[in-house]
């Protein structure tokens, strides 16, 4: 059986009913297909998982049954902090990614004297908003 995974920004109440935010809705319902009754895990990245039930699908949104929190760890214990060179194109997303599914704590990207790469505030605030999603979506996997 798949294990569906599911970020959660905000935090989690055991033995609550909570409407899932639209994106993890959204892939829950129209790229997982999934339908009430479906069982899934959340989890809001303050350490451990909820087990859920879809309890409700409607167009856009989704309703889960929170379960009783479950103390399981799936970081690695060590404290692995990746310093990384921007580089151009897609590949930054990969080393996100990939480093993210390796169990890297953290990935710091570093604008290094010999970077092509030149970015502005406003296209980092950006960029990092873009890589902490696609470290989310690791996360989930």
């Amino acid at each position: 059986m798949r294990l569906t995974r599911i970020y959660v920004a905000g935090a989690l109440a055991p033995e609550t009913e909570q409407l899932l935010p639209r994106g993890a809705a959204d892939h829950l319902l129209k790229v997982l297909r999934l339908r009430p009754g479906a069982e899934l895990t959340l989890f809001d990245g303050r350490g451990g998982e909820y087990p859920a039930r879809l309890i409700g699908a409607e167009r856009g949104a989704a309703r889960v049954q929170v379960g009783v929190h479950v103390p399981i760890e799936r970081e690695s214990p060590l404290a692995v902090t990746l310093l990384q060179g921007l580089v151009r194109g897609e590949r930054m997303d990969l080393i996100v990614q990939k480093a993210t599914e390796l169990g890297a704590r953290a990935v710091v990207p570093l604008l290094t004297e010999r970077s092509v790469v030149r970015l502005d505030a406003a296209q980092i605030q950006k960029r990092l908003a873009h890589w902490q999603a696609i470290a989310i979506a690791a996360c989930e996997q």
